[in-house]
């Protein structure tokens, strides 16, 4: 079912841009768009499109490019933005993706002049499990590991779209924040979702009502950022870690990311997140664990778990 509201278009691209959803009870939902993957071979980035993706090794890189607007998130972009983390999720050769904003901010949340000056009406679906939100990729459950490195402004949309990471750098000057609470504008791409389960209810409260500013510091005490770095470092930080991250025993990390966000957003029960997690992480002992152990036992994991980690 489709809300519309009056006043506030949207191009029929956006509503194009995804026309397939599949369910999968390990990577949860995820969001294909209709490009193929010849076109999505073509697409060059250094073109100057309002999204730029790089790949270095396991690791996809994607830039959010409007500097111009702080990276506010338009039509366009929220397209755009969901093809490639979609095109990332499905390439069994990548393991982790890193998100950030070009020209030095992350992102300022969906472009509210495009909203402004549109016309005529803009439908919003309702099942939130069909289609994405108006920021782009903010409804998906990857199946794997997004770092999100965040520089200047990630505020309003541009926050939501940080809550969507698994991991944030941020850059000492950062400012994070609910910002559209002065505008109206509500939070409808995981805000009061996410947040409230990365950081506690009270501390979610206290930026959703206010809407202050939060610094890379507070924001960091909050959990709501995971390192925080001197500015202009963020990105370099954020490759580093994914690169790191990369070279763990994929089957077993993705297992374990995922039994992690079952238990907070899907189980029933403690008993049944305990289940949960023994039923997916057994086959991992046989296709993983086990070559691990044999390896540390011939001497390559000296130092056992507790060897030293730049992590």
């Amino acid at each position: 079912m489709a809300l519309t509201l009056r006043r506030i278009s949207v191009n029929s691209g956006f509503r194009r841009a995804i026309h397939h959803v599949t369910l999968n009870s390990v990577k949860g939902q995820r969001f294909y768009s209709n490009m193929s993957k010849e076109e999505r071979k073509g697409v060059d980035p250094g073109a100057g499109g309002t999204v730029i993706s790089e790949r270095r090794g396991t690791v996809m890189v994607i830039g959010i490019n409007r500097p111009e607007a702080r990276n506010a998130v338009n039509q366009e972009t929220a397209q755009r933005l969901t093809e490639e983390l979609s095109a990332f999720d499905q390439d069994n050769s990548l393991n982790v993706a890193v998100l950030y904003g070009v020209g030095g901010n992350f992102c300022a949340g969906f472009d509210l002049k495009e909203l402004a000056q549109s016309s005529g009406s803009l439908k919003l679906e309702e099942d939130v499990s069909c289609c994405p939100g108006p920021m782009g990729p903010s409804r998906m459950r990857l199946s794997k590991p997004l770092i999100a490195a965040v520089s200047g402004y990630a505020v309003a949309g541009g926050l939501e779209l940080a809550l969507l990471a698994d991991l944030r750098v941020v850059e000492e000057s950062s400012i994070m924040g609910v910002f559209c609470r002065r505008f109206g504008v509500p939070l409808i791409d995981g805000g009061t979702v996410r947040l409230p389960q990365l950081i506690g209810l009270s501390r979610a409260l206290d930026l959703i009502l206010t809407g202050r500013p939060v610094k890379a510091q507070e924001a960091l005490t909050f959990g709501l950022a995971n390192r925080v770095v001197p500015d202009g470092q963020a990105l370099q930080v954020a490759l580093e870690l994914a690169e790191q991250v990369s070279a763990f025993p994929q089957l077993c990390l993705r297992a374990d990311r995922d039994s992690a966000y079952h238990a907070v957003f899907d189980s029933s029960s403690f008993t049944q997140s305990m289940q949960y997690e023994f039923d997916h992480g057994l086959p991992v002992i046989v296709a993983e664990a086990v070559t691990g152990a044999t390896k540390f036992t011939l001497g390559a994991g000296r130092g056992g778990t507790f060897s030293k980690s730049k992590l």
